[in-house]
C-alpha cells in the first residue's frame, strides 16, 4: 500500500512537471515583450491650453492624467494594496495563497466568483490580454506576471497599474478619477475619498458613487476595514473615515478659459494631421490665446449682442407651462431641465407676478426677484424697425409659467433678457507676429458651432475703404487731394442696373479732401478715387494686404466693400496697417507637447523686424510683395496651419515678415485712421482716452453688416455684428452703433496695462501747412490753415494756385450735379 501511494505521488509529480513543461512550451513563445511596458503610450486625451497655460478644452473618450509613483500620496497606495493585493511587495507576481483561495471557492460553489489576481497580473491583463474569464487566459496571465516581475521593479509595476486601471465614468487612472469624482488633485483627497477610488477597480460600474452611492459606500468601508486590518491606518482614522458621507459627483474638466471656437480650430488641425490618434496620444496644445484678452472678448461680444437685441424689443417667452397650485421645486427643476444655459443667460421659470416685479426660479440658485428696472425695457418686438408701446405692468411682459432668460448685470441685479437672434464675431491679433490673442466666433458655441471669424464671408462695407485709400496714396494722391463729393450715375456693364450710389446721409458735400472723406466715410469720394486710379491698379495694391483679388469684384462697387471677406482676413490685413506695412500670417498654435513634456511642434511665425538688416528685408520683398520664405504663404487667409519641424540641436532663426507696403504710405494711413476715431465715425472710441488708436467703421447696404476694425501698434481687433440669414439689422444699426461698442469694451481691457505708444515717422515725409478748403499750401496768416503730412515725392508746391486745373477734380464739378460715368 505504501509503495502504491509512493508510486502514485511520484507519477503525479512527473505528470505535473510534464504538464507544466508542455504549457510553458505552448505559452512562453507567444508572451509579449515586456520592453513594450517601458515605452507604453497610455491613451491620454487631447488637452488645449491658452498662452497662460489655462485649460481651454479636452477631447478624448478616455480621461487620463499620468502620474509618477513618487507623486502619489502614500495613503492612496496603501488603500489600493489593501483592496487589491496586500502582499504585492512580497510575492513574485503570483500570490499562491490568493489562487488557492480562488480554487477552494470554485470547488465549493462551482463558480469563478473569487479572483486570485495580483496587481501584477492585472497589469498583464490590462496591457496585453482580454478580460475574458477562461483558464487559458489565466495561465497566460500567470506566466506573463512572472515575466513582468523579472524585468520591472515593483514601483514601476504599481505606477503602470495606477495609471491604467479603469475607475468608471471614463476615468482611467487615479488622477483622472480624482478629477472626475471630486474635481481635485490626488494630493488634495481625504482618506475616505482615496478609499472610495481604491474600491472601484473590482466593479467600477456597479459600485460607482454617482450611480450607486450605497454600494460605493459599502465597498469604501470594506477598503477602510482592510486598511485597518493591515495597520495602514489607526482605529481613530478608521472611525472618522467610515462616518464620512459620500461626496462624489461628476466633475467636468476644469475649463479655465472659455474659448470653444479656437479649441475647435485646434481639434480640426490635429485630427487632420494625426488622425484619430490625436484624441488619445496625450497631446498638449498651447495656443496663442491670452486669458485676459479672451475673457474680455467673450464679455464684449455677448454684451454688444444683448444690447442690440434689447434695442429692438422683446420676442416673448421661450415656452409656457400651465402651473398648478401644487407644483413644487422638484417640478420646477424638471420643467427647466430641457433648457441649458446659453452664454451668460440662465433659464428661469416665472412663479409669481406682481404689478411691476416678478419672481422666477433658477435651478441651482433658487427663487430670485426681478424689479421693474430689469423689466421695463421689454417693449414688444414687431420688426427690426418697430416696437410696441412701453409696458406699464409686469403682466404685459410675462405670465406665470413662462420659461424666460435672465442675466445678472454688473451691479448684481437680475434682468429679463433673451437669446439674441443676431450674431457676432470678434478676433484680435498681435500685429507684430500674427498671434491670435482672442477669438469669439458667435454668441454661444453650443448653440451654434459655426465660426463666424473664419467661416462667415460678409461684405465689409466701408471697413474696406482704407485699402482703397492706401492704393490712392500709392498712385500719386495725397491726404490733401480734393475729390468732388457729388452724385454719380454708373452705367457699368459689370453691374446689372444703372447704379446710383450715395453717401449714408443721402447728401453730397462738394470738393472734399481725402483725409476728410475717410474720416466721414464718404462713399462718393471713395468711388471717384477708385475710378481715377483704375481698378487694375487698385487690385494690385489690395493684393499686397493678403486678399485674394480673384474673389473680389472687378468693378467700382469694390470701393464700398462689396466683396465678401471674413473677419479673420480683415484682421490680417489691418495688421499690416498697424505694424508699418509688414505682411504677417495669423496663427493660433504656439507649440504642441506630448504628455511627458516633449515638444513635437513649435510655431515659427513671420515676425516684424523694423531694425533688421535692410538687405535681408529686401531679399524677402518681391515685386508683388510675396514672401520668399520656404513655407507657403496663405494669400486667401483660409485657416491653414503649416506644420514646422523642431530641431532641438539648432534653434531656427526667426522668419522675418516682408514689408509689402511702403512705410510712408502706412504712416499717412495711420494718421487718417486716428482721425476717424478722434473726429469721425469712430469717435465713440474716444472714451478710451488714448491717442494711439486708429480704425474704421463699416456698414453695408440696408445695414445687413456692421463692422469696426481698429488697432494701436501692439494690438488689432475686428468686431462684426449681423444676422446669419443676411436680413437687415435695422435703420440705425451702423458699424458705429452695433459693432464699435464691442470693440471699445474689448480694447479697454486688452490695453489697460499698456502705455500709449509713440512711434517715430519714417524718412521721406514732410509736414506742410495747407488750407483746409483747397488742400493747397498756405501761409501762417491763413485762418483755415493746418499741417498735413505728405510724401516728399507727392508734396504740393507753394506756387500751385487754386484756379489751376485740379487733377483730382478736373471739371470743378458742382456738388449737386450728377455725373455719368
Amino acid at each position: 500500500m505504501l509503495r502504491f501511494a509512493f508510486n502514485l505521488l511520484f507519477s503525479l509529480v512527473i505528470l505535473g512537471l510534464i504538464s507544466t513543461t508542455l504549457v510553458m512550451l505552448y505559452v512562453l513563445p507567444d508572451l509579449p515583450e515586456i520592453d513594450a511596458l517601458r515605452d507604453v503610450r497610455l491613451q491620454v486625451p487631447l488637452r488645449i491650453y491658452s498662452q497662460d497655460a489655462s485649460l481651454i478644452s479636452e477631447y478624448g473618450e478616455k480621461r487620463r492624467t499620468p502620474v509618477k509613483i513618487n507623486d502619489v500620496p502614500p495613503p492612496m497606495i496603501k488603500a489600493f494594496l489593501a483592496a487589491e493585493d496586500d502582499r504585492f511587495y512580497e510575492h513574485p507576481g503570483v500570490d499562491w495563497q490568493g489562487i488557492l483561495r480562488a480554487v477552494i471557492n470554485l470547488i465549493k460553489t462551482g463558480e469563478r466568483s473569487v479572483g486570485g489576481s495580483t496587481i501584477t497580473m492585472q497589469v498583464a491583463r490590462n496591457f496585453f490580454l482580454s478580460r475574458e474569464k477562461s483558464y487559458l487566459r489565466k495561465i497566460n496571465e500567470i506566466f506573463l506576471a512572472f515575466k513582468i516581475e523579472s524585468e520591472l521593479d515593483k514601483n514601476e509595476i504599481l505606477e503602470l497599474y495606477l495609471n491604467k486601471i479603469y475607475l468608471g465614468q471614463r476615468a482611467y487612472g487615479i488622477a483622472a478619477a480624482a478629477q472626475v469624482y471630486y474635481g481635485s488633485d490626488i494630493n488634495d483627497l481625504e482618506l475616505p475619498q482615496m478609499a472610495l477610488i481604491a474600491g472601484l477597480p473590482k466593479a467600477p460600474s456597479t459600485t460607482n458613487p454617482v450611480s450607486a452611492p450605497a454600494k460605493a459606500r459599502a465597498r469604501r468601508d470594506y477598503v477602510l476595514r482592510r486598511m485597518l486590518d493591515q495597520r495602514y491606518i489607526t482605529r481613530a482614522e478608521y472611525e472618522q473615515a467610515i462616518a464620512a458621507p459620500i461626496t462624489a459627483s461628476l466633475h467636468s474638466p476644469d475649463i479655465q478659459v472659455e474659448a470653444p471656437y479656437i479649441a475647435e480650430m485646434v481639434r480640426k488641425f490635429l485630427t487632420e494631421k494625426y488622425g484619430e490618434e490625436a484624441y488619445s496620444n496625450g497631446y498638449r496644445v498651447f495656443t496663442t490665446i491670452r486669458d485676459k484678452n479672451q475673457i474680455a472678448a467673450n464679455h464684449a461680444l455677448r454684451l454688444a449682442l444683448l444690447e442690440y437685441d434689447q434695442r429692438h424689443g422683446y420676442r416673448g417667452a421661450e415656452y409656457h407651462h400651465d402651473l398648478s397650485v401644487n407644483t413644487e421645486e422638484e417640478d420646477w427643476k424638471r420643467l427647466l431641465s430641457a433648457y441649458p444655459s446659453i452664454g451668460d443667460l440662465f433659464p428661469a421659470l416665472v412663479v409669481e407676478i406682481r404689478e411691476q416685479s416678478i419672481s422666477a426660479y433658477i435651478t441651482g440658485i433658487g427663487i430670485i426677484d426681478i424689479e421693474w428696472a430689469g423689466l421695463q425695457w421689454a417693449r414688444k418686438y414687431i420688426t427690426e424697425n418697430r416696437r410696441g408701446g412701453r409696458p406699464k405692468t409686469a403682466e404685459e411682459i410675462v405670465q406665470t409659467g413662462d420659461i424666460i432668460r435672465i442675466i445678472e448685470d454688473e451691479e448684481g441685479q437680475w434682468r429679463l433678457s433673451q437669446i439674441p437672434a443676431v450674431e457676432g464675431a470678434l478676433v484680435s491679433l498681435d500685429p507684430d507676429n500674427g498671434a491670435t490673442l482672442a477669438l469669439v466666433g458667435g454668441f454661444d458655441f453650443q448653440r451654434s458651432k459655426f465660426n463666424r471669424v473664419t467661416q462667415a464671408y460678409r461684405q465689409p462695407g466701408s471697413n474696406f475703404k482704407p485699402f482703397i485709400y492706401s492704393a490712392a496714396l500709392e498712385n500719386g494722391y495725397t491726404a490733401a487731394s480734393l475729390i468732388n463729393d457729388a452724385p454719380i450715375v454708373f452705367d457699368d456693364p459689370g453691374i446689372e442696373d444703372i447704379w446710383r450710389p450715395e453717401n449714408y446721409s443721402g447728401k453730397a458735400f462738394g470738393p472734399t479732401r481725402v483725409r476728410e472723406a475717410l474720416i466721414r466715410s464718404r462713399n462718393l469720394v471713395s468711388i471717384r478715387l477708385l475710378h481715377a486710379i483704375g481698378i487694375p491698379a487698385a487690385l494690385e495694391h489690395i493684393a499686397k494686404f493678403g486678399f485674394d483679388t480673384d474673389k473680389l469684384p472687378a468693378n467700382l462697387s469694390l470701393a464700398l466693400g462689396s466683396g465678401a471677406v471674413t473677419p479673420w482676413q480683415l484682421a490680417s490685413a489691418y495688421s499690416i496697417l498697424a505694424n508699418g506695412g509688414y505682411k504677417i500670417e495669423p496663427y493660433f498654435i504656439d507649440r504642441i507637447e506630448t504628455y511627458n513634456n516633449e515638444i513635437i511642434f513649435q510655431a515659427e511665425p513671420l515676425v516684424v523686424c523694423r531694425n533688421c538688416d535692410k538687405q535681408r528685408q529686401q531679399n524677402e520683398l518681391g515685386a508683388t510683395g510675396e514672401s520668399s520664405s520656404s513655407a507657403p504663404v496663405n494669400t486667401t487667409h483660409e485657416v491653414v496651419y503649416e506644420q514646422s519641424a523642431v530641431d532641438n540641436e539648432a534653434a531656427p532663426q526667426s522668419r522675418y515678415a516682408p514689408q509689402v507696403i511702403k512705410p510712408q504710405n502706412i504712416w499717412i494711413m495711420q494718421s487718417m485712421m486716428r482721425d476717424v476715431i478722434q473726429y469721425g465715425t469712430g469717435r465713440k472710441a474716444r472714451v478710451l482716452q488714448r491717442s494711439d488708436l486708429a480704425g474704421k467703421t463699416g456698414t453695408t447696404n440696408d445695414q445687413r453688416d456692421a463692422w469696426f476694425s481698429g488697432f494701436n501698434p501692439s494690438l488689432v481687433a475686428v468686431s462684426w455684428v449681423g444676422f446669419d440669414k443676411f436680413q437687415p439689422l435695422g435703420n440705425i444699426e451702423t458699424g458705429a452703433r452695433a459693432a464699435l461698442p464691442m470693440w471699445i469694451r474689448y480694447m479697454k481691457v486688452a490695453l489697460e496695462d499698456l502705455p500709449e505708444t509713440k512711434q517715430d515717422p519714417p524718412t521721406g515725409l514732410l509736414n506742410i501747412r495747407i488750407n483746409k478748403k483747397t488742400g493747397l499750401p498756405t501761409n501762417s496768416n491763413d485762418p483755415d490753415a493746418f499741417f498735413e503730412i505728405f510724401r516728399i515725392e507727392h508734396a504740393p508746391t507753394l506756387n500751385q494756385q487754386p484756379s489751376e486745373p485740379d487733377p483730382y477734380n478736373p471739371d470743378n464739378q458742382d456738388a449737386n450735379t450728377p455725373e455719368l460715368f
